[in-house]
């Protein structure tokens, strides 16, 4: 199991080459950026730069917001860079985002984003392995592809590509045609075990390919601290942030597996009146434990490994509580404990 970080406040690019030198040197297997208030994949390029080793990826970039040719080329230019680190982490989001925020279509988008993860591979395909580019599909067709824009430095090879997804659709995508699949964070071991794996091991098999050539990347919770009241800071945080995600309805199926689900209505209730406090009032420490791994710093490591060994691949965690002396030693844990 690999122990990833996000580049944090680096994702305003100053600061990245920085943030990414340390992480490699704590022991982290990989880092990701997400496309939130920047862009995620320019801080990727400073930390290639200053790193050796660590894997870089999107976690993720909004898919629909671009096209297959320039997420390709985009793909490619950052693995070529970084020598073979890069993974090309997509992901959907939502339809109001993708209409009113960034004015591209939205349509379909399970089928969509399958047929947009195709094309990039035939794209690739064109490039690494100088197939004819004759891709033709409901959302995307690419035709034309001539030797002046042919990247020339392929020795790395095409980068993998993950797929965030929460539904059974986009699972059953990620499973068909993507290297991996980010769980979204509001998700349990619980609900990783008996609805998310059977679901992409019935993929995997309908598609003919094997679960250990397919990476499972969970980005989850930890909620400890060196002092009580740095505890206490990232415990409520953590129920605001769970919270947040449980008031959404099609979340529901997470709670209800649990025998939350009326817990749903209501903080779907308080999140349209924006009482952000009082949702996190909701979320009961038994429901923190299932969504968190929580513990003084000592214990995160063991708990860690014993939740996700079996299930997950790749699991992205951060310590904003604890000294940053003290992260080096639970990196190393993790990894001797998986």
């Amino acid at each position: 199991m690999k122990i990833d970080a996000g580049l944090g406040y680096s994702a305003e690019i100053d600061g990245a080459a920085e943030s990414a030198t340390w992480l490699e040197e704590c022991g982290y297997d990989g880092l990701m950026n997400a496309e939130t208030g920047n862009d995620p994949f320019l801080p990727l390029v400073v930390a290639a730069e200053h790193t050796k080793t660590i894997e870089l990826y999107t976690s993720i970039a909004v898919a629909f917001a671009r096209n297959p040719m320039l997420l390709a080329n985009l793909g490619h230019d950052l693995n070529a860079f970084s020598k073979g680190r890069f993974i090309l982490g997509l992901g959907s989001q939502i339809r109001p985002h993708i209409e009113k925020r960034f004015s591209m279509p939205w349509s379909n988008p399970a089928a969509r984003m399958h047929e947009m993860i195709r094309a990039i591979h035939a794209i690739w395909d064109s490039w690494y392995d100088g197939k004819p580019l004759e891709f033709r599909g409901d959302f995307y067709k690419h035709t034309l592809m001539t030797p002046m824009f042919t990247p020339t430095n392929t020795q790395y090879g095409r980068p993998k590509i993950y797929l965030a997804a929460v539904g059974p659709k986009m699972t059953e995508t990620a499973a068909q045609v993507a290297d991996g699949m980010i769980i979204h964070a509001f998700t349990t071991e619980k609900y990783i075990r008996e609805v998310t794996v059977p679901t992409i091991e019935k993929a995997l098999a309908a598609a003919g390919r094997k679960r250990e050539d397919f990476d499972l990347v969970y980005p989850g919770f930890v909620v400890t601290a060196d002092t009580e009241e740095g505890f206490n800071q990232v415990k409520t945080a953590t129920c605001k942030q769970i919270a947040f995600y449980g008031s959404t309805p099609a979340y529901r199926g997470v709670l209800d597996i649990h025998g939350w689900g009326d817990a749903q209505p209501e903080l779907n209730r308080l999140s349209k009146a924006g009482q952000w406090d009082e949702m996190g009032n909701l979320i009961t420490d038994d429901m923190l434990s299932q969504f968190a791994v929580v513990g003084e710093p000592k214990e995160v490591a063991e708990k860690l490994v014993s939740r996700f060994r079996g299930t997950v691949d790749r699991v992205t965690v951060g310590f904003s509580a604890v000294k940053k002396e003290s992260i080096p030693g639970i990196i190393s844990d993790v990894k001797a404990a998986a």
